[in-house]
């Protein structure tokens, strides 16, 4: 089963010739599953159902509650209103969708949500998470809030099924972080007791490039900050028979298309053992 996870920069920059580029990464990659960050939808299009039609997959969406501030930064904001929200692109039918609307201060509350998704897979249901954490640099605590919300919100949707729970998403935080550790719960106490999510990329080609936030991304340059992953596909031990074990990961969408970046974030992709 492949898996991908993206934060797609809304509706920033050159939105429609990065849209082509978001697809045609896709389209390429062939996923199973996909698990989208700053999505857009507006006036009745939604990014998320155009690339699902586009690629022959279902769907599900979930807009923030509180687009208002995210708004205030598009120079076209008098074209109309913009929504934005996390989406889940899935090759077999979603049959439950929920949404966590995550905690954070006023001054930082702009509508992060996670987004669950339960697969159909044809052996076993898939439960199947995304979601995008506070992205402000000094809010480590607040990240670890939302974090061990998180934690809660998967482990009571996580059963019924041998295969693990899959949680992607733009976590906006470093790999050694003490959020990363906490939602992890194997270099650290975990914020679920006994619940454990694997970084995939610890299974990754150590040499391997892997960074997902990285200044040689024009979009990305323009914040001056230090190349690092925050991008992430976590995903629970293995099944009995070895269901969801990470068989392989790497980036994907880490340059341009056809002259255009798809997005300021590289893509993460894993393929996962499905026995």
């Amino acid at each position: 089963m492949r898996v991908v996870t993206w934060n797609l920069w809304w509706r920033f920059g050159p939105w429609e010739a990065r849209q082509k580029a978001i697809l045609s990464v896709l389209r390429e990659l062939r996923p199973d599953v996909v698990g989208l960050q700053e999505v857009w939808a507006a006036g009745g299009e939604n990014l998320a159902g155009w690339l699902a039609d586009e690629l022959g997959l279902h769907w599900a969406w979930a807009p923030s509650p509180a687009p208002e501030r995210w708004r205030r930064r598009l120079p076209d904001a008098a074209d109309g209103p913009v929504d934005i929200g996390n989406a889940v692109l899935s090759r077999w039918p979603v049959t439950e969708q929920e949404t966590l609307l995550l905690p954070a201060p006023a001054d930082l509350a702009d509508g992060r949500l996670a987004l669950y998704a339960r697969l159909a897979a044809p052996a076993y249901d898939v439960p199947f998470f995304t979601t995008h954490l506070t992205s402000a640099l000094g809010a480590a605590a607040v990240r670890g809030e939302q974090v061990t919300a998180l934690a809660e919100f998967v482990a009571a949707r996580r059963g019924g099924t041998p295969f693990p729970a899959v949680v992607t998403g733009d976590f906006n935080a470093w790999p050694d972080s003490d959020e990363i550790r906490l939602f992890g719960g194997y270099k650290t106490p975990s914020a679920v007791p006994g619940q454990v999510f694997y970084d995939a990329w610890e299974y990754a080609d150590p040499a391997a490039p892997s960074v997902t936030w990285t200044p040689e991304n024009p979009y990305a340059a323009r914040l001056l900050e230090p190349p690092v992953r925050i991008d992430y596909i976590h995903v629970g031990p293995p099944g009995p028979v070895g269901e969801g074990h990470v068989r392989a990961v790497r980036r994907a969408g880490h340059g341009p298309v056809d002259g255009v970046w798809p997005s300021d974030h590289a893509a993460v992709v894993a393929d996962l053992a499905t026995p």
